[in-house]
């Protein structure tokens, strides 16, 4: 029986290869985002062999461009967002100014028109969405001033790119002749008048329904129901703001997930999103390295080279010089140049746009392409440097500062990682007899419930060796680990047991295999919540009959 497989084989393609290409960019210390580049090339028109289709690996990459901005958005306040206001608007259109300057000078250079060097050095002047919140979750920081800073910055460039998207056809419309002072006017005005009322209509109706309907779908019980009602939110708004209001699909969703993030559900909705997200987030990187032609490296190096050092170097220095000019730290300006070193998904929409329109040549969108490509494969590597100059600078990052520097009732001598509704239960018992607790957490509502409760706060991954070392698990003699997530419970057993052999460690299970993972990587004890219920229960029942 005949099938259209031309989806499924995208994504099997596409998934398959990246799997294989991490793999092996994590036998060689490398960034996974390198694997999964390579892994689009592979499979791409421009290599031989099987080739995936390039216009539905884009869509599907906008998904999780969706669903992680809509994840951000959840644990990203409007408080949050008008706190970064003053550098973020200012900031990031100086740091399009200049990019974009370079930009017209290199095309200039390169023979081509002052029009379509317009349009190269504005692509090239904005970060990828994907690139730049990876980077910051993977180093706990979209909740410090820096990543704040940075996310606020990421949404101001979002906003001059959508108002770019929409002039760029007026201009240009008619094979290159501009457009008048009052056409150009009238659509600058239109513009403006969506995004205020798409933002109108977010904070004064949808802030209002949304969160309705999300406790509705809670209070009927149902796991499956709320997965969906918060996926057809996410991906809803995001359509609905790109269809109605001519915003971008990243924009929709942050204003979406900002919205429910103000709900106690907001930690929930977060964790029912996160295996898509991350699954469409690597076709992302798939479908970026499925437009990259490598012969361009051969055929054009030097303006490679240049577009790469724009990207790079010239945006870098001009943010760093800019978050230095409105008072911040070195550190804090050092990540917010760095994750902005790269460009991503709004530049390859502008450079398809500026070919369509007969503006930019061909030849400008594959450099766009090899500097995109470059500037992804590098970004790692910078923001690694920078995390060390920054730790070297200060042993603990900001935030875990701020959270360790609160007093212990008294010296720790047990560690408890989650304050959920199992570790909310241990730390309430632990520290009502005034024993010394330290937890670790990486939700700031459950952060605050802990301190609360009188216990000693790190916020962070409890995965990470160097959070774990924060806690103070050299000199620990226990650690209960409470989360329900058996994976990230074992990866936390076996690097505590490395940190201090001495350690006895109990944790938490819902399976016997998960019960026979923990034992084997080093675990003491481990409570099985079904095991342990089913004998309460039966002790109950045992005690009536007598």
């Amino acid at each position: 029986m005949p099938h259209d497989t031309t989806l499924i084989g995208t994504i099997v393609a596409g998934l398959g290869v990246a799997f294989l290409m991490a793999a092996l960019a994590q036998r060689l210390r490398i960034s996974p985002i390198a694997g999964y580049l390579l892994a689009g090339i592979l499979v791409g028109p421009f290599t031989p062999g099987f080739v995936a289709d390039t216009g539905l690996a884009m869509q599907l990459a906008e998904i999780g461009v969706i669903l992680l901005m809509f994840g951000v958005g959840l644990h990203f306040s409007l408080k949050d967002l008008l706190s970064v206001r003053k550098i973020a608007v200012p900031g990031a259109i100086a740091q399009i100014a200049v990019a974009w300057a370079l930009g017209i000078m290199l095309g200039l250079w390169l023979g081509w028109t002052i029009e379509g060097s317009a349009v190269f050095g504005l692509a090239l002047s904005v970060a990828s969405t994907v690139v730049l919140l990876r980077a910051l979750q993977a180093r706990d920081m979209i909740e410090t001033e820096k990543g704040r800073i940075a996310v606020g910055w990421l949404i101001v460039e979002d906003l001059v790119m959508v108002l770019a998207l929409v002039l760029l056809p007026a201009m240009f419309g008619d094979r290159g002749d501009a457009a008048g002072g009052d056409q150009l006017l009238q659509s600058a005005a239109i513009v403006l008048l969506k995004v205020v009322g798409f933002v109108a209509f977010m904070f004064v109706v949808a802030r209002r329904i949304l969160p309705w309907v999300l406790h509705w779908v809670a209070h009927t019980g149902s796991r499956e129901l709320f997965r969906l009602a918060v996926l057809a939110i996410a991906l809803g708004v995001a359509f609905g703001a790109a269809v109605i209001f001519d915003v971008s699909f990243a924009l929709g969703a942050f204003f979406a997930g900002m919205i429910l993030g103000e709900t106690q559900l907001s930690r929930r909705a977060a964790e029912e999103t996160l295996p898509l997200r991350d699954a469409f987030a690597v076709l992302f990187f798939v479908s970026v390295g499925m437009l990259f032609d490598p012969n361009v490296l051969v055929e054009q190096p030097g303006p490679v080279l240049a577009t790469v050092a724009i990207i790079v170097v010239g945006k870098s220095v001009a943010a760093f010089a800019l978050v230095r000019a409105f008072g911040h730290t070195t550190q804090t300006a050092l990540t917010v140049s760095v994750s902005l070193a790269q460009i991503g998904e709004f530049s390859f929409i502008l450079a398809g746009l500026g070919v369509g329109l007969e503006v930019l040549p061909e030849t400008g969108r594959d450099l766009i392409l090899a500097g995109a490509l470059l500037s992804i494969l590098v970004n790692p590597i910078l923001f690694t440097l920078v995390v060390k100059r920054v730790r070297s600078d200060a042993p603990i990052e900001p935030a875990a500062v701020r959270e360790a520097e609160t007093p212990a009732p008294c010296n720790a001598g047990v560690v408890l990682i989650g304050y959920g509704r199992v570790g909310s239960h241990i730390g309430g018992l632990i520290c009502g007899r005034g024993e010394g607790l330290t937890v670790i957490e990486d939700q700031k509502d459950m952060a605050a419930a802990a301190r609360a409760a009188g216990a000693t706060v790190i916020v962070g991954d409890a995965t990470k060796e160097s959070v774990l070392r924060q806690a103070g698990l050299d000199d620990t003699s226990t650690l209960l680990i409470a989360i329900p997530e058996g994976v990230e419970a074992g990866a936390i057993v076996r690097r505590a047991r490395a940190i201090n052999p001495k350690l006895v460690i109990v944790a938490r299970a819902h399976s016997d295999e998960e019960v026979d993972d923990l034992v084997r990587r080093g675990a003491d004890h481990v409570v099985m919540a079904e095991r342990e219920t089913a004998a309460r229960m039966a002790e109950r029942a045992m005690l009536v009959r007598a």
